[in-house]
């Protein structure tokens, strides 16, 4: 599967990178949070992009590495943020060190990754640049969107999807449209891919709404039930407030305004109420629904249909996920 292919080599190239310099203290923690392992998925991404416009991917390697190092800088503060122990079943940058290292480390990361775009000749620099800043502007936007959404009780769905787009989608769609510009492909192109991201990340973070409250502890990596214990405002959440009984809504925002210490119960019950809605059934239709988005800007895309049917393959591999 090409897929696994990309992947292998995008890890080969990211181990070939000596990571840890002086002062170690700030380099150590960005070599950990860059092994900790991961699906790889938005550097496969720009590899596959890119192969796809021009038959070939070794070119995008720095760009890959770029959207990588960003995507973990992200995670580091993301974690200290909401304060999660584990991340892909490891300790956590600020729970291994400690909470100044963890900012300083992540904003470190996000300085390597403009570095990488230097690899590239200034007209592709220039545009791998304002994308990068614009998306990297997004997802701050979005985790702000997120922060806020805690405290607030009339959070819509269209208002949720919003915020994932902005948080998660963008760079999905970004790390799609590097690939075709470091090998400059024509504008439409660059841009058919960058919708067709938008849409599979909406599909993907849906897709990790409904793995943190159903999915098996043992292949995903983090707590399972770790949104609900957040109070997050999920599409789970959200849709449930839309539909369930007044018995049932009053029992889940009577959840979801209080932080326990003990939260087994509260897992238990929320989940039992997503399932007594047919919420994961609703979910999956929302996924289903973003994935076929997907496809459709496929229809109008100048490329092979081997190509085509490559890039519906990730995007059929990410939907049945179960990491």
């Amino acid at each position: 599967m090409e897929i696994l292919h990309y992947q292998k080599d995008f890890i080969n190239y990211l181990e070939s990178i000596k990571w840890v310099s002086e002062p170690r203290n700030l380099y150590e923690p960005i070599d950990y949070i860059l092994k900790l392992g991961g699906k790889r998925m938005r550097p496969i991404l720009t590899l596959m992009a890119a192969d796809i416009f021009s038959g070939g991917y070794e070119k995008a390697m720095p760009a890959a590495l770029a959207v990588e190092v960003f995507h973990n800088f992200t995670l580091i503060h993301d974690d200290i943020m909401d304060d999660a122990p584990l991340r892909r079943g490891k300790a956590t940058v600020h729970e291994k060190w400690d909470l100044n290292t963890g900012i300083l480390s992540g904003d470190a990361m996000l300085i390597l990754a403009y570095q990488y775009f230097e690899n590239y000749e200034p007209v592709v620099f220039q545009k791998l640049a304002k994308l990068f800043s614009k998306t990297a502007l997004e997802v701050c936007d979005g985790q702000q969107l997120d922060v806020d959404f805690e405290t607030r009780n009339d959070v819509t769905i269209d208002e949720y999807i919003n915020m994932i787009r902005l948080k998660t989608s963008v760079l999905v769609a970004a790390a799609l449209k590097m690939g075709a510009i470091v090998v400059e492909t024509n504008e439409e192109n660059a841009d058919l891919i960058y919708d067709f991201g938008l849409n599979l990340g909406l599909a993907f973070q849906l897709q990790d709404d409904y793995l943190d409250t159903f999915g098996d502890p043992k292949t995903f990596g983090k707590q399972i039930g770790g949104d609900i214990i957040e109070n997050k405002k999920t599409f789970l959440y959200l849709k449930s407030l839309e539909i369930a009984s007044e018995e049932d809504k009053n029992k889940l925002s009577g959840f979801y305004n209080q932080n326990l210490t003990e939260n087994s119960l509260k897992i238990k019950e929320v989940t039992q109420i997503f399932e007594k809605n047919n919420i994961p059934v609703l979910i999956k239709e929302q996924i289903k629904n973003y994935t076929e988005k997907a496809f459709d800007t496929l229809n109008t895309m100048d490329v092979s249909e081997k190509n085509k049917e490559s890039l519906k393959n990730f995007g059929l591999w990410l939907m049945n996920r179960t990491v």
